[in-house]
């Protein structure tokens, strides 16, 4: 079964949907954009849904991650490049799953700050090297393959870090 992309986008002015999912000069600037999208995506997850209990955040990243599906496919095409180093916004709207449930799963045995940082790095190592299948969903058509392999690298980074949580807890 193949899912349908959004096509909405197609209706927008390039330059909104370039700079929307280039997240401006971050993607299309500065060196290493995968990291500074993912950086963003720190700050984005702070401000936004720190206080969110998890399946809160897991509706609000699947809408956001939706939307981006539809916008990274479409600046996809604008370029005429199959998911460039400049479109990230994908890193920047999964980046909230990494810290479902972080802040109960360490129980103020950590300083955020060593959450966060931990979180952040898990993420990048995982979408970087994309082990466990995470590289087969980057082969998705459009903006699916785009935004796939982050949700899934977030998940993943998620998992580690209540893994972590879990044998510190313990030990």
């Amino acid at each position: 079964m193949r899912l349908p992309e959004p096509r909405w986008a197609a209706r927008l002015p390039s330059s909104l949907v370039v700079n929307a999912a280039t997240l401006g000069p971050l993607g299309r600037n500065l060196p290493a954009p995968g990291t500074w999208g993912s950086a963003a995506g720190v700050f984005y997850a702070l401000l936004f849904y720190r206080t969110l209990p998890w399946p809160a955040t897991l509706v609000f990243t699947g809408f956001f991650s939706w939307v981006a599906v539809a916008l990274c496919g479409e600046a996809e095409r604008r370029l005429g490049r199959r998911d460039p180093g400049c479109v990230i916004l994908d890193e920047f709207v999964v980046m909230p799953l990494v810290f479902m449930g972080g802040g109960r799963a360490f129980g103020g045995y950590w300083p955020e700050w060593a959450v966060l940082l931990l979180g952040f790095g898990l993420f990048r190592l995982l979408d970087i090297l994309k082990p466990l299948g995470i590289a087969r969903l980057q082969r998705w058509p459009g903006g699916w393959g785009v935004v796939a392999d982050d949700f899934a690298a977030a998940l993943g980074a998620c998992a580690v870090l209540h893994a972590v949580a879990f044998l510190l807890v313990r030990l």
